[in-house]
């Protein structure tokens, strides 16, 4: 890797994005307004709005940048760009790690505005601090974006990239812990969920959920998290075909 070529790749994935209106509204307005509907919802029931808003905020930027980076990845590879690029000085680690970096500041942007919404004017309350939730938020929107560009590898068409959806996230939205406390699921099923890394990036938000400071948990929690980012970029990497075909 070059850092140079890697910080010039999210350069230009910056200067692509923002021309791209509709993947700026959904990258940032799509999670405040479902957090808004979620608040609906759940208007009288306090407590409970409370618990699974702070976990939607982990889950919608991973779901969102999964969804945006597969395809941007795939598109890149139809088109020719991907193929053009390589013939450079520029490696497949640069490109993606670009992404992760790109990705990661939008995700920044996201998850600030999705936690503002949620806290100063959805009402949002935690024992824990709003600065842990972005910073969770962030880590586990690059966990998107890593398995994304890593899923993207194995489509040939914008459709077969959105399949990957129900195969890849909505396991680990149904046994993250969200719906059941994974001590509560049976046995095999816990397995699978220790094995998901969101069931981790959830268990970090509770955490901040019920401690007024950082726990030892929560940090290994996110390190989980991060570490399994990096293994799918570098995944990625091994899989990267220059074209679909």
């Amino acid at each position: 890797m070059n850092p140079r070529i890697t910080f010039s790749t999210a350069g230009r994935i910056l200067r692509q994005l923002r021309h791209d209106r509709r993947t700026v509204a959904l990258l940032v307005v799509v999670p405040a307004a479902l957090l808004t509907l979620l608040y609906y919802m759940y208007e009288d029931a306090g407590p409970t709005f409370d618990r699974i808003a702070l976990v939607m905020l982990g889950i919608f930027p991973f779901v969102i940048m999964f969804l945006v980076t597969s395809i941007a990845m795939l598109r890149e590879r139809t088109n020719g760009t991907l193929e053009r690029l390589l013939t450079t000085p520029l490696s497949k680690l640069d490109l993606l790690f670009g992404y992760g970096i790109a990705f990661g500041l939008a995700a920044a942007v996201q998850a600030a505005v999705a936690v503002g919404a949620a806290y100063w004017l959805l009402g949002l309350e935690t024992v824990g601090s709003a600065g842990l939730v972005v910073v969770i938020a962030v880590v586990d929107a690059v966990l998107g974006v890593a398995l994304g560009l890593f899923c993207s590898a194995f489509a040939r068409t914008e459709f077969q990239a959105v399949q990957f959806l129900p195969v890849v996230v909505i396991p680990q939205l149904l046994l993250c812990g969200l719906f059941v406390p994974r001590e509560r699921m049976a046995g095999w099923l816990q397995a699978a969920s220790d094995v998901f890394p969101l069931s981790y990036a959830v268990d970090a938000l509770t955490q901040v959920g019920r401690h007024a400071s950082p726990t030892a948990t929560m940090w290994q929690d996110l390190a989980i998290v991060a570490a399994a980012a990096v293994l799918a970029l570098v995944l990625a990497a091994a899989t990267l075909r220059r074209r679909t075909g």
